[in-house]
């Protein structure tokens, strides 16, 4: 979730030799036909999307008489590459992203809102919609919805846990009989992780902002290093490595999912990214959702969505218009992109095609049934640092309360 700068400078020189830096000319309305813009759409996508995208995005130039390039930019360095050149007035005209860089990129001026009737509105899922809406304006189109799920190797562990408790006795007790070497393969790693960590923070009583009276988030209401985050931190710090030993630091992004693959544990927490993995080594497995702790609220996984954004500072603002609007509320594109990479389609048309050949797909809906919208508000960008280094101090060791209410003022700092 953390953005890296590395390669702004060779890719903005990519930047401006593809796509031009961007004109100050008025947006031609919505009803102009984009041949009329002519030149080149330039699409910004990660490696898995490109190769999904290429056929359609041709078929796409061809039909309006125009040239499309999408262009392969790392996914971990594409957010803060875009705002740089977007800054310099170049970029592409088109870029697909996660919805909660969209409090990031608007304030930034480098996103303009999109155009969709309340029809086409209609044919995604309401949650997926809410998602890329920021400040009563639709600023995205969505194609895939995404939450975290607990994937239980069923032969090692047959019954889904109830608990993280139920979890951790089951943990234990293979371990014991030295089935496997790892309780829980959540990841962790030296800097934390507050995107797998919170259905369990959330469970305990943990919240990262509040809510305004019409439910969006509200960055003057905190709760990390409020009374409820100590005590969340409390439970999760018994879990860490001087109480249970169920969470650690040696659990990191790089290995988690193969250390399930291996079966050296029987539960993973992720997402349908890592199914793909899962299948491949031939376990047998089952999708249910994150056990929270008993007497506790259900665990909260966020709900995230990748989505279609129309750059402010493109060439061809119109064309981009008609391609996110109409070319990417198809169901044949949404699949292709399922089919690249298997997360839920936000289209219901696709949905219902492929969830009849993927059971896993609702698996993953009804485990996110009581999830959180990831926040989308620029504050955002102040919480997945300390917050991180915060969850990986506690789960290490560290005193809870002195370590969150630190974290705490940070993010508040930081924020302000």
């Amino acid at each position: 979730m953390r953005i890296r700068t590395a390669g702004v400078v060779a890719l903005f020189a990519l930047a401006l030799a593809a796509s031009g830096c961007g004109g100050d000319s008025d947006e031609p309305a919505a009803k102009d036909t984009p041949k009329a813009a002519g030149g080149k759409l330039v699409i910004w996508a990660d490696d898995k999307r490109t190769a999904a995208l290429k056929p359609f995005a041709e078929k796409f130039g061809q039909e309006n008489g125009v040239t499309v390039e999408v262009q392969a930019v790392p996914n971990e360095d594409l957010q803060n590459n875009f705002v740089t050149v977007s800054s310099q007035g170049g970029g592409p005209d088109v870029v697909i992203g996660a919805h909660d860089w969209i409090g990031n990129l608007v304030q930034n001026g480098a996103i303009d809102p999109v155009q969709l009737s309340d029809e086409q509105k209609a044919a995604f899922n309401e949650t997926a919609v809410k998602a890329v809406t920021f400040n009563g304006q639709l600023y995205g189109v969505p194609y895939a919805q995404e939450n975290l799920a607990l994937i239980r190797n069923t032969e090692l562990a047959p019954e889904a846990p109830k608990t993280i408790e139920d979890l951790v006795a089951t943990g234990k007790q293979l371990k014991a009989q030295k089935k496997v070497t790892e309780t829980l393969c959540l990841q962790v790693g030296q800097k934390g992780d507050a995107y797998h960590i919170y259905p369990l923070y959330t469970s305990a009583g943990g919240y990262l902002f509040g809510t305004t009276a019409n439910g969006d988030y509200d960055p003057k209401d905190l709760g990390v290093g409020k009374p409820e985050s100590i005590a969340a931190f409390k439970k999760i710090a018994a879990l860490g490595e001087k109480g249970e030993g169920v969470l650690k630091r040696s659990i990191a992004d790089t290995n988690s999912t193969a250390t399930f693959t291996g079966k050296k544990c029987a539960f993973l927490v992720s997402g349908p990214w890592a199914t793909a993995d899962v299948k491949k080594a031939g376990i047998k497995y089952d999708v249910s959702a994150v056990p929270g702790f008993a007497g506790g609220k259900a665990a909260a996984p966020f709900v995230g969505v990748q989505s279609f954004y129309v750059a402010a500072k493109g060439k061809n603002k119109a064309l981009a218009q008609e391609f996110v609007a109409n070319h990417v509320t198809t169901p044949d594109l949404a699949v292709a992109l399922y089919q690249a990479d298997p997360r839920p389609p936000a289209l219901t048309a696709a949905l219902d095609q492929v969830k009849s050949t993927d059971p896993d797909l609702a698996k993953f809906i009804e485990a996110g049934k009581n999830g959180q919208v990831l926040p989308a508000i620029p504050a955002m960008a102040a919480i997945w640092d300390p917050f991180g280094k915060a969850e990986a101090a506690v789960i290490g060791g560290a005193d809870p309360t002195s370590t969150v209410t630190a974290a705490g003022k940070t993010i508040a700092g930081s924020i302000k």
